[in-house]
């Protein structure tokens, strides 16, 4: 794999080498999708793509690299972090942050690689334990928690920007994923309903006219369990017509 990395460091110099550098690195690989003079640029870049590890220097004006990494914690996928820096006195501070690795500049090739590989061998543990999950259930990360979600207790999937909301009678949860993905691989438990949302199969409880703000008068589903409804789409509308009498 291609390891997509954010590098976040404020002297442009420091960027450069880890640009160079990961041009040399060949097991994994590393495409540099991103860099970060501080604090404000690395979280509009986070909000932006997906990456799979930040490069953070520590040491830099205004947040310093150890606020920021707990605001990249918190995320709903954070990305992997390894510290680069020239002060070797927070390592452990670094390690209680739950960084993947820790680098003293300057940077040698080899220990980048190292680390590189720490990064590679999560993703593929974490990808290894989404495919080995069995198809009635879905993993959600929150806020550094990890939690399995049953199918049978989701009521709609509503991709929201980047991200896809995943709704229970109980709360709400945020998955980062592709609503064309859930829908191919779990197409016995939910149906489309809109070019932006899935619902459950088993939920469904009425179609009522509705009106939209943006779309104007319509058709919504009501499911069982929520009090909200959601818009369903002229295209979709005889694929609910058929679930309901069905």
């Amino acid at each position: 794999m291609t390891l997509k990395v954010l590098v976040v460091d404020d002297e442009a110099l420091a960027r450069s080498r880890l640009r160079t550098l990961l041009g040399d690195c060949a097991t994994p690989a590393a495409l540099v999708a991103g860099e970060a003079a501080d604090a404000v640029q690395a979280v509009s870049a986070l909000e932006q793509g997906r990456f799979d590890v930040v490069l953070l220097d520590i040491r830099m004006p205004g947040v310093d690299g150890m606020a920021l990494a707990q605001t990249i914690a918190a995320l709903p996928q954070p990305p992997a972090v390894v510290f680069v820096t020239a002060h070797a006195g927070h390592a452990v501070q670094a390690f209680e942050l739950e960084a993947i690795d820790y680098l003293t500049k300057p940077v040698r090739l080899e220990r980048l690689q190292q680390a590189l590989q720490k990064v590679e061998r999560l993703a593929q543990s974490k990808r290894s334990l989404v495919s080995d999950l069995p198809d009635e259930i879905l993993i959600i990360q929150d806020r550094g928690r990890t939690e399995r979600v049953p199918l049978a207790e989701v009521l709609y999937l509503k991709a929201e920007l980047k991200y896809i909301t995943v709704r229970t009678a109980s709360r709400s949860f945020i998955l980062n994923g592709s609503l064309n993905e859930l829908e191919e691989r779990h197409a016995a438990w939910f149906m489309r309903i809109h070019r932006n949302a899935l619902i459950a199969r088993r939920a469904v409880r009425a179609l009522e006219k509705h009106f939209d703000p943006e779309e104007g008068e319509g058709w919504a589903v009501r499911l069982n369990g929520i009090d909200e409804v959601l818009a369903v789409s002229r295209r979709q509308l005889g694929a609910v017509r058929e679930a309901i009498l069905g």
